[in-house]
């Protein structure tokens, strides 16, 4: 009778790795928390320097964990968002004063900051939507929590929103799609077409994305009730950071 191959033994930075990722996901080692460096590792387990390195490369490489140069490597075990594509985006939220990120947010802390607002002139597929060869251009980084979690550059007919509280910092209660039903324009349908990519260098800069970290890039389009396309918004986020939730009825 033949025997079954005895199983190897676990190589010993992959069990070092194991007992870190528990403590990570039991809650013992929270977010933001430094873990061991090489030294305490090949202190507590007697190994070399490379096998130390090897397991905290494990959990950096799953994402669990991030390094910091001249500083050491800490716990990265983010609270996902639950991004729900129609709830975030019902009129009956942004048309009484409330911000489409509340829906996301859900009271945790966020911040928008790298505003940026420009007249310019279209790329071919964004004239292509809107019909319109000159736009007014909105970029602006959210985070929660204090961490970078997306970037937004939403484009809007230049002679639609001139002049508005659109093409200023400040867009008021509700934001740009309230302003957009002031104007008589109010957005009723949205399209979103999403796909997973790399970051691109300035991407990985503004959302602080260890390396290996995907995006999500999302390019929404809104409607008016004729079907006049008023923004073309294209959003990147960090894969890492959330949880997208679309209903749907059979």
């Amino acid at each position: 009778m033949q025997q079954s191959p005895v199983p190897p033994e676990t190589p010993i930075y992959r069990r070092i790795a194991d007992g870190l990722r528990e403590a990570i996901l039991s809650g013992e080692l929270r977010d933001g928390d430094r873990l061991p460096g090489e030294n305490a590792i090949m202190a507590q387990y007697g190994v070399a320097r490379a096998t130390a390195r090897q397991a905290l490369s494990v959990l950096i490489n799953e994402g669990l964990a991030v390094p910091k140069r001249g500083s050491g490597v800490y716990v990265r075990q983010f609270r996902p968002i639950r991004r729900h594509g129609s709830r975030r985006l019902a009129q009956g939220h942004w048309s009484q004063g409330q911000a489409i990120w509340d829906a996301d947010t859900r009271g945790r802390p966020y911040t928008v900051d790298e505003v940026q607002i420009d007249r310019e002139t279209a790329d071919d597929d964004v004239a292509r939507v809107l019909g319109s060869a000159e736009v007014w251009v909105r970029r602006r980084r959210y985070s929660v929590d204090g961490r970078p979690v997306q970037l937004s550059v939403s484009h809007f007919p230049a002679d639609l929103v001139e002049g508005t509280a659109i093409v200023r910092e400040d867009t008021g209660p509700g934001g740009a799609y309230a302003r957009l039903g002031d104007l008589g324009h109010s957005p009723a349908h949205f399209t979103e077409e999403l796909r997973a990519r790399m970051p691109h260098p300035h991407e990985t800069v503004l959302l602080d994305l260890p390396a290996g970290t995907p995006v999500i890039a999302i390019m929404r389009t809104a409607y008016t009730a004729d079907g006049t396309p008023v923004e073309v918004n294209e959003m990147v986020l960090d894969a890492a950071s959330y949880v997208l939730q679309y209903d749907f009825d059979a």
